[in-house]
């Protein structure tokens, strides 16, 4: 049982520690671009993403194109707010990796609970002394 709730928590923790690189180089591309002045037909692109018939199965369209359109939106606005995206890039990286420690620290809690707890209602005494 213990090693299942590690399993568990190994995969978690991948994928969040995967989430949150990929956040972190997402937000660097998108403030080199921001700093090249390249932000707004960038964002346009990403407003006209066509949504996959794979995806059109799973969520409503509609809800992508509103997403795609609050995208744009937010995109567009950041092109012509941000003063340096090296200076932005400063903070942001390390704020991105604290909530990363945070959330891997809400991972952790659980887990060492759930071992403690597969470690005490685990097999009864009586069962584990009994001849096999």
């Amino acid at each position: 049982m213990r090693a299942i709730v590690w399993g568990v928590f190994a995969l978690l923790a991948a994928g969040w520690t995967g989430l949150v690189a990929v956040s972190v180089q997402i937000t660097e591309w998108l403030l080199g671009m921001a700093a090249s002045g390249q932000v707004g037909d960038v964002a346009t692109a990403a407003g006209q993403w066509p949504v996959p018939a794979w995806l059109a199965l799973w969520v409503d369209p509609a809800w992508v194109q509103a997403l795609q359109a609050a995208w744009l939106g937010t995109v567009q606005w950041l092109g012509q707010v941000l003063p340096s995206g090296d200076g932005l890039m400063g903070w942001i990286a390390p704020l991105l990796w604290t909530g990363w420690a945070l959330g891997l620290l809400c991972l952790l809690v659980p887990a060492v609970a759930l071992h403690w707890l597969a470690g005490r209602f685990g097999t009864p005494a009586a069962l584990r002394s009994a001849p096999r």
